[in-house]
């Protein structure tokens, strides 16, 4: 069985709930975990998981946010998922946050592009996750930034803690990309309140982590567990 969690996004600045990210999960013998590759997953279940949980979340949130990585995005069956979950959050966004994962190497941005400009005038909104590694290098994603809302950094990415000043280094060079493009920036990974002062000093307002709030399953069908 397979569920998605969701994780609340904040803005500090003003201390407020901007949106939810949808994080699926997988139940095993072991509890709920994240799946090992997200392309296991069959397209049939992240569509009909995607509905029915935006169904659940309309006029509650400011914006939902989905990971899909590259190939899932070319798939039709998905996509026409995601423009009936746009339909029904209306006049709410439909953030989709782009991930990179082992076999997404055919896909260039150049096959993604026309994909991007349908979601666009249907009014969804398109994040480029995890910036700052693996491929995800600026030379490698600018030709994706005119269809680009949000550069995402992800702390837990890296073994290097917060604090350490390599990894600032990273962080305000992506948020610098971001407001030199005009773009929102959002830092993943908050687990503490140092954390959290440490990025009111780095003068970042959008972000998420344990610090702020778990993800927790949210329930689709009466039978779902806990």
């Amino acid at each position: 069985m397979y569920r998605y969690f969701i994780q609340p996004q904040l803005n500090k600045v003003n201390n407020s709930l901007i949106g939810y990210e949808l994080l699926i999960r997988h139940l095993t013998a072991d509890g709920w975990r994240p799946p090992k590759y997200f392309s296991d997953i069959p397209a049939t279940t992240i569509a009909g998981m995607l509905t029915a949980t935006t169904a659940k979340l309309v006029l509650k949130i400011g914006s939902v946010s989905v990971n899909l990585n590259r190939t899932q995005m070319m798939n039709a069956e998905i996509n026409d998922a995601l423009i009936q979950s746009q339909d029904q959050l209306r006049p709410l966004k439909l953030n989709v946050e782009l991930t990179e994962e082992p076999g997404d190497e055919s896909i260039t941005n150049a096959d993604l592009e026309p994909m991007l400009e349908r979601f666009r005038q249907r009014g969804m909104e398109l994040c480029l996750d995890d910036v700052g590694t693996g491929d995800n290098q600026y030379e490698e994603i600018k030709e994706l930034l005119p269809y680009v809302s949000e550069l995402k950094f992800a702390l837990q990415n890296f073994d290097e803690e917060f604090q350490d000043p390599k990894i600032q280094t990273k962080v305000t060079y992506w948020r610098d990309i971001a407001k030199k493009e005009n773009l929102r920036f959002i830092l993943e990974g908050i687990e503490d309140e140092a954390d959290d002062q440490l990025a009111d000093r780095l003068n970042i307002d959008l972000r998420q982590g344990y610090y702020y709030g778990k993800p927790h399953l949210l329930k689709i069908k009466a039978d779902d567990p806990d």
